[in-house]
């Protein structure tokens, strides 16, 4: 969310299905330092960067470079018209992820590292209609995801929103969108790399989350 038009709940991406929760409970746990910050010291859209590449590095995650200089939306007005080839549907496969990331200048290598941002964080069954987490440690950074598709052996199931997933034994999930990365080989290769070697995803994440987190902006510079 280049401009964090996010913010504004009566229209645009605020309204967004893909984006539920994240304006009334994730952005609830910036406000005191919004309140304090911005939009006088950083933006909201910065702070928002910002505080994902933080989050990221105290989880135990590569400690991602954040730049600034987002501007922010004054209205829901200055949100994109559509959720629509923005975010992957977790319910599809190869083709839908290459259909929703190949436009936007990201190759499969970059694909399956982001897909391991998976490997912290759960799915909410009234948010998404999914349910589950795909780690048994949600809140540590770390190439777990990649050596559970490896290894373990899941399930499917459909949720009580009606939502086909994958479910392991142990109660971790995989969605029809991450176990895809296993179906092509131009994607199983990263995650097989992965799987092995923790600081090379750690090296590809790094890139292609900062790439993903300036999409849309210009003139961005190091420092506040």
């Amino acid at each position: 969310c280049p401009n964090a038009a996010m913010r504004f709940t009566d229209g645009g991406e605020g309204a967004f299905g893909a984006n539920a929760g994240l304006p009334t409970l994730a952005l609830k746990l910036l406000d005191p330092i919004t309140q304090k910050y911005c939009p006088d010291f950083i933006s909201n859209a910065d702070l928002w960067a910002l505080a994902a590449n933080v989050a990221t590095k105290t989880m135990g995650g590569p400690d991602v470079p954040t730049r600034f200089g987002r501007t922010d939306a004054k209205s829901s007005a200055e949100s994109v018209e559509s959720q629509v080839g923005r975010l992957p549907d977790g319910d599809k496969g190869v083709d839908h992820l290459r259909e929703i990331f190949v436009p936007k200048g990201f190759d499969d290598k970059e694909i399956v590292a982001l897909s391991g941002a998976h490997t912290v964080g759960q799915c909410h069954l009234d948010f998404s209609g999914f349910d589950g987490s795909w780690t048994a440690n949600k809140f540590t950074f770390d190439n777990t995801y990649f050596k559970n598709m490896m290894t373990k052996q899941y399930t499917a199931e459909t949720t009580a929103k009606g939502c086909p997933q994958n479910r392991e034994a142990d109660g971790t999930i995989m969605l029809i969108s991450d176990l895809a990365l296993l179906e092509d080989p131009g994607f199983k290769v990263h995650v097989e790399r992965y799987a092995a070697d923790q600081d090379a995803f750690f090296a590809d994440y790094k890139v292609a989350w900062q790439k993903l987190q300036e999409l849309g902006c210009s003139g961005l510079r190091d420092t506040l």
